[in-house]
């Protein structure tokens, strides 16, 4: 029985909350689904590697869980967050994957190739790569906007994005894939988070252009596009009242769980979609994306 979209996951108001930057997952009221318990696999990539980045909590975890339930060993990258990571590869370990993590910032275009060096050198392959790593921070003002935030906020968002795929499509085969995380920021801007917005943007057109350049490697490359996501990026870059209404713009009037995001990063890696490079897929809970 299909269930009804409105109350599929909490509806705010949450709890008040506020934690440091990053965020931790096991801090967040209510406790997000990565699709821990839901998540059913059908074989769509056995043998296959994924390289994933913000892999350790979020979205992250979420295609994690998924890919390897589907298959795939997977390459969990991260900033710092040590304790989520090892959760994640827990996840993975219990789907019967090969796991590896590796933190450091993947801003630094040297991280980068050591990170699909490694996948390389664990897994022997590398099927799909997963740009989802992002940095984010909320400001009233134009002036709050440090150079330094600017510079990371790009650095993390975009740039590691142009450094991983020149890495990884060289050992790419045909029928290989990058998805990209942009967000509905690319199309509806929110003036508190110009930086994060400005690159999302970015990341769409990003998308297209490099679909263009690698479709005769036969390599595709496709974007997903969350709206409100509940992970612990928002507690930890968000003031709590707004933190707890978040999601309460959406048509279905709640965020997502991280659960409801990693199928479509599935689906566009996937033979199903074999036709589809170059695309961004909303999954915005109702909010346009024309």
């Amino acid at each position: 029985m299909p269930r009804d979209p409105r109350s599929a996951g909490p509806r705010p108001p949450f709890p008040r909350q506020q934690q440091p930057a990053p965020g931790k997952t096991q801090a967040l009221d209510p406790k997000p689904d990565h699709g821990e318990e839901s998540y059913r696999g059908a074989g769509r990539f056995p043998g296959c590697s994924v390289l994933i980045t913000g892999g350790d909590s979020g979205i992250g975890r979420a295609v994690a869980i998924a890919f390897a339930r589907e298959g795939a060993d997977v390459l969990v990258s991260y900033l710092e967050e040590h304790e989520d990571a090892r959760d994640t590869a827990e996840w993975v370990k219990r789907a019967g994957r090969r796991v590896a993590l590796m933190a450091g910032d993947v801003g630094d275009d040297g991280h980068c190739a050591t990170l699909v060096n490694t996948a390389m050198k664990e897994f022997g392959r590398l099927d799909v790569l997963i740009n989802n790593a992002a940095f984010q921070r909320t400001h009233k003002q134009l002036e709050e906007l440090s150079a330094e935030e600017v510079r990371r906020t790009f650095r993390t968002n975009i740039e590691s994005m142009f450094f991983l795929s020149k890495a990884a499509a060289p050992h790419m085969q045909p029928g290989s894939s990058i998805v990209n995380t942009a967000s509905i920021q690319a199309d509806a801007p929110s003036p508190e988070l110009l930086a994060y917005a400005a690159t999302k943007g970015a990341i769409a057109n990003f998308t297209a252009g490099l679909a263009q350049l690698l479709a005769k490697q036969g390599i595709r490359v496709n974007a997903v596009a969350p709206g409100p996501v509940w992970t612990p990026l928002i507690p930890s870059t968000m003031p709590a009242e707004k933190a707890s209404q978040f999601g309460a713009n959406t048509p279905l009037g709640r965020p997502a769980q991280p659960a409801e995001l990693a199928p479509a990063y599935v689906f566009l890696a996937s033979d199903d979609a074999s036709y589809i490079t170059g695309a961004v897929l909303p999954v915005t809970g109702g909010r346009p994306m024309l």
